[in-house]
């Protein structure tokens, strides 16, 4: 008689706004044949109470969860806890956020920075924090906290010292500096060692000319599109995007391969741009954790190659801490 094949339970904790986005049917159709069942923890009961899981994929946060993930880590040692909740709480702050980038250290000849940043604690420090850091405008100023809510997403472009002046935006905040990058992002989807980039629309290119026949001092991401990115039809600007070639593969991976491991994270995406300045020379501006990727080509593929990886690292005893990485 045939052994009964291993099947492996993954909970997930989401809000169910990412529940629809993100466990759609293909994804627990496709898990289900490779033997992955995808289970959802009531986040309205104690997970000490909830299982057995032989991993768990969580995007909630607070004091109280973390106390409910250590809980049960200590019951069940040997479940998979996907990600650390300390690891992830600084990429809630935009100030800390992007620190771990300077620091990586890569084999390529590609050099891989962030821009200019400046924390802002208070009105009065405002223009002595864009000074102190020689930054050029136009900056960029978000809300320090990214947390994925509302306000989190409030962005504003500034051209003129007087423009900060006129943000509504209320400290705490950053400014960042804008670079022109050819009004094309890149997004890079990490999922443990599988990695997908692809390219999306951007902020469009602001030259020198056209910074000085803006009339407004601030305005706002929705209405940034009043700039006219490539002066040519929304068909038009796509096929431009469509030529923009993508960073070179080897060099996407070792940056998502470095970055993984210095954030200690394993479900995240970070956005890239090609620094017009420089040549060979690429920026990242933001950092997200389980963003949505339903939006990548072909996840479902992705994210059920990960949990595979995860389930065959727990088969082989590795035991994986909740402070440490898949």
């Amino acid at each position: 008689m045939a052994e009964k094949a291993t099947r492996y339970t993954i909970g997930y904790a989401l809000e169910p706004k990412k529940i629809e986005s993100f466990i759609k049917p293909s994804l627990v159709n496709l898990s289900q044949e490779r033997g992955i069942d995808l289970i959802p923890i009531q986040l309205t009961k104690p997970l000490i109470d909830q299982g057995p899981f032989d991993c768990i994929i969580h995007k909630s946060y607070g004091p109280q969860w973390t106390q409910q993930l250590q809980e049960f880590r200590s019951q069940y040692p040997n479940v998979v806890v996907v990600d650390p909740p300390s690891a992830i709480e600084r990429l809630h702050n935009r100030n800390t956020m992007l620190e771990v980038v300077d620091d990586l250290k890569l084999s390529s000849q590609i050099s891989i920075k962030t821009p200019l940043q400046v924390f802002v604690e208070s009105p009065e420090s405002l223009s002595n924090c864009v000074k102190s850091k020689s930054m050029n405008f136009p900056v960029i100023a978000k809300p320090l906290s990214a947390n994925g809510s509302v306000g989190s997403h409030e962005m504003c472009l500034v051209f003129s010292e007087e423009g900060l002046e006129e943000l509504k935006l209320k400290p705490p905040f950053v400014l960042q500096e804008f670079v022109n990058h050819g009004g094309v992002i890149f997004k890079v989807y990490v999922a443990g060692n599988h990695v997908k980039c692809v390219k999306r629309k951007s902020l469009p290119d602001i030259s020198k000319e056209k910074l000085l026949g803006v009339c407004e001092k601030v305005l706002p991401f929705s209405q940034i599109s009043n700039l006219n990115a490539y002066d040519h039809s929304d068909e038009r600007v796509e096929k431009l995007i469509e030529e923009v070639e993508l960073p070179p593969l080897s060099f996407v991976n070792e940056v998502a391969s470095v970055l993984r491991k210095a954030l200690g994270l394993n479900l995240f995406n970070f956005d890239m741009i090609r620094d017009s300045r420089f040549d060979d020379c690429y920026l990242i501006i933001d950092i997200n954790y389980f963003p949505g990727y339903a939006k990548m080509p072909g996840y479902e593929t992705i994210l059920t190659d990960f949990f595979i990886d995860v389930v065959q690292k727990k088969k082989q005893s590795v035991v994986c801490d909740v402070s440490e990485s898949v």
